[in-house]
């Protein structure tokens, strides 16, 4: 299982990096389309649709994105977009972790692939329009995700006692969410001392924050983010395990599927894009 995690890492990385590294966009959008694809081809699975159903739900998400794309959606996403995304999220994420996995399977059908399909484009276009931003926006928007998750993970297994949502994900306490926030903020304070922005540069997620709202402002949204990317990771836990699934898929030898991968972005690069709209 080790060596398989080790490979796939490798080979994603070995796609991904080339494509996040250059300065045109178009690598990099062309090849998320693909996951983004896949990632709703597992969410028709995962919600009682066919192979076949599963493929066209997956090749709706990637056309509606490259529609998007093609129409030069990516750079012009009003601001307003960001924040209605987001207010979804807090609002609906909350309804959804408080009515537990029970409640999911009451929702019709077609209303959970809708949701599916809006949450997966809202969140290529926030992926694209980063990279457009600019790489340290976008990689400092990634380290949020990665910092809260190996934090997480440490402080939970030295210091966990109490569990965050025992019924959704057993093995997640609320001393490995604060402890992957402290993470986080260790992270943003030492970004922003040995990192400092230049001309005509765009800053990191962490120094537009702090350029806006002050340290204070920081503090507030770190916890903001890595509240909604561990609301991302309980949700997705939540849909497989209303179905009894363990992954989203065995797309990713190891590691499980796209969507295992990309759940805590799903509400954090559109928060993220909302907050960066607070400086031009």
């Amino acid at each position: 299982m080790l060596l398989q995690r080790v490979i796939t890492a490798l080979v994603l990385l070995a796609l991904l990096l080339p494509a996040l590294l250059v300065p045109a966009t178009w690598p990099f959008a062309t090849l998320t389309l693909v996951l983004i694809g896949a990632g709703g081809w597992e969410w028709g699975r995962l919600n009682g649709l066919g192979f076949g159903a599963s493929l066209g739900l997956g090749a709706l998400v990637a056309a509606l994105c490259a529609l998007a794309w093609a129409q030069g959606l990516v750079q012009q996403v009003p601001p307003a977009v960001w924040w209605l995304t987001t207010a979804c999220w807090v609002l609906g994420g909350s309804l959804a972790l408080a009515k537990g996995p029970s409640a999911w399977p009451q929702l019709s059908a077609g209303l959970r692939l809708v949701i599916g399909v809006l949450v997966l484009c809202a969140a290529w276009l926030a992926l694209a329009a980063g990279k457009a931003r600019g790489l340290e926006f976008l990689l400092s928007v990634f380290c949020v995700v990665w910092m809260a998750d190996i934090a997480a993970y440490f402080g939970g297994r030295r210091f966990g006692r109490r569990k965050l949502a025992p019924a959704i994900s057993p093995g997640k306490s609320w001393e490995g969410v604060w402890s992957g926030m402290a993470g986080v903020a260790l992270l943003a304070a030492g970004w922003i001392m040995l990192s400092p922005t230049q001309a005509g540069e765009a800053p990191s997620i962490f120094a537009i924050i702090q350029q806006r709202l002050g340290w204070p402002g920081l503090v507030l949204g770190i916890i903001f983010l890595c509240a909604l990317s561990v609301m991302g990771d309980l949700i997705e836990s939540l849909a497989k395990r209303a179905v009894g699934a363990k992954d989203s898929s065995r797309l990713l030898p190891g590691h499980g599927g796209v969507l295992d991968r990309v759940d805590a972005l799903l509400p954090t690069l559109p928060a993220a894009m909302a907050l960066a709209s607070l400086v031009p």
